[in-house]
């Protein structure tokens, strides 16, 4: 079969943050490190995956994240509205990653079942572990699976020819990667797994991280996955933008023939 085609799409951000939210700890915490949100869409032909939904307005007011786009519009650009997404990976189910699935209406979720039962499940007692996600993102995921339209995984799997996930942890329960065989080799999505390339690659974690352990194994999962370590790609690193060409619209970027540079060994 044929090569996948990537894309990051950004949806939002935030510029007012600094290294201690990005890093368990750091000797210059207080140093200016923004923030990217992405979605991402893997295209073959006629087929088309959607990777996480992102956040929509009220959500982003009520945490005081800028969108820069609704979800749902930022596909018009492929020649998709959000009714034809049918398959929609969902790497976890933080507000960042899930709070735009009423968004696709049309969309069978692929996730952990560690997630579903983390999330719905007696840690979310716990004000610090609840944080992250919303209730009614939640319960939308549990409609779905009401109606038929979730399909779980217990570790790694295949959704399609080229395209498979693995199960890390660390951030939250049931956090998932996405691999895909692309023109420029095997590329990992590592969504939350590590946030900013300096995560894996110092080997420092993000503070929102629920197993440290799972975590810091979850960073050797993401290196033995990739065909290359410039094929990792961070879930929230504003320099993904820098590395990999701009694409189709005004915040799409093209991940699949690999980066015009290649990152920095090191921040």
């Amino acid at each position: 079969m044929s090569d996948w085609e990537v894309f990051a799409i950004r949806y939002a951000d935030q510029q007012d943050r600094t290294r201690a939210r990005a890093f368990i700890s750091d000797d210059n915490h207080n140093a200016p490190y923004p923030i990217d949100f992405y979605v991402w869409l893997l295209r073959r032909g006629d087929e088309v995956i959607l990777v996480d939904t992102g956040f929509d307005g009220p959500e982003a007011r009520k945490r005081g994240f800028d969108l820069r786009q609704e979800v749902g519009t930022a596909l018009a650009p492929f020649g998709l509205s959000p009714e034809e997404i049918t398959t929609l990976i969902v790497t976890h189910l933080h507000f960042d990653h899930a709070g735009g699935l009423h968004l696709f209406p049309n969309a069978t979720l692929y996730m952990q079942a560690a997630e579903m039962a983390y999330a719905t499940g007696p840690c979310m007692c716990h004000d610090l572990l609840r944080q992250p996600f919303t209730g009614a993102h939640v319960c939308e995921a549990v409609m779905r699976l009401y109606a038929g339209k979730v399909v779980f995984f217990e570790g790694d799997a295949e959704v399609a020819d080229g395209v498979t996930l693995h199960a890390v942890g660390g951030h939250s329960k049931g956090l998932q990667v996405v691999r895909v065989r692309t023109e420029a080799g095997w590329l990992v999505l590592a969504s939350d797994a590590a946030h900013f390339y300096e995560n894996f690659q110092r080997r420092v974690p993000f503070p929102l991280v629920v197993d440290v352990e799972d975590m810091l194994k979850g960073f050797d999962k993401l290196q033995r996955l990739a065909s290359a370590p410039e094929l990792i790609v961070p879930g929230h690193d504003p320099l993904v933008r820098q590395l990999f060409p701009a694409d189709i619209g005004a915040e799409i970027w093209r991940l699949d023939r690999g980066t015009v540079t290649k990152p920095p060994a090191s921040q």
